[in-house]
């Protein structure tokens, strides 16, 4: 879902990118992307369009449907939800690694952590 939600971010901004570029960019291989671009497009969440460049070479755009910009849409929503409940877990894990420093130095300071 992860690999699916990066794309349709990228594909909204630079459709005409190369699977190369988007295996790259999302930082995976190229198989999978190919995988994910076929899903997406069975999903009528992207359109394939073949283009010919300016160097003669046949290449692809990939642009998102109404339904692929809902489904980006839910995606992103549900990921800021996600880093939202990790960004609030990892800030009580710092506060909770604050205090035991404060109470591992106020110990030291009596003496009473130091040991040997």
């Amino acid at each position: 879902m992860e690999t699916h939600y990066r794309l349709l971010k990228i594909l909204n901004d630079d459709p005409r990118l190369s699977q190369r570029a988007l295996a790259e960019k999302v930082g995976t291989s190229l198989g999978k992307v190919n995988f994910c671009l076929a899903e997406l497009t069975k999903r009528g969440w992207i359109k394939v369009n073949r283009f010919k460049d300016s160097r003669n070479k046949v290449g692809y755009s990939y642009l998102l449907t109404p339904r692929g910009i809902e489904e980006k849409a839910r995606l992103t929503l549900h990921f800021l939800k996600l880093k939202a409940e990790e960004y609030e877990s990892i800030k009580r894990e710092i506060e909770d690694l604050y205090q035991e420093l404060e109470k591992e130095k106020s110990g030291s300071a009596t003496g009473l952590g130091a040991r040997g």
